[in-house]
């Protein structure tokens, strides 16, 4: 993990490991990444990809999403 850096912004987001739960219907343990600026880049339902990284993981993002994170990013850099 590289740590902060002049080109990250962060985010606040709150991460679950979601265990099996049958009074939620989780049926397959994962993990939840819940910040409403995220729903903003990846629509519900997209699909993309994650990669492990030394201290955490790496979320990749396809074209479309790259167009709105650049304009999430024009609007946090007001």
């Amino acid at each position: 993990m590289t740590g902060p850096a002049e080109s990250k912004i962060e985010i606040k987001a709150k991460i679950y490991i979601h265990k099996r739960d049958p009074l939620t219907r989780s049926k397959i343990p994962h993990i939840d990444i819940e910040a409403p600026i995220l729903n903003e880049i990846i629509k519900p339902n997209e699909a993309t990809f994650v990669s492990g990284k030394p201290g955490g993981v790496f979320i990749g993002l396809k074209r479309e999403m790259l167009a709105r994170l650049d304009k999430v990013l024009k609007e946090l850099e007001r």
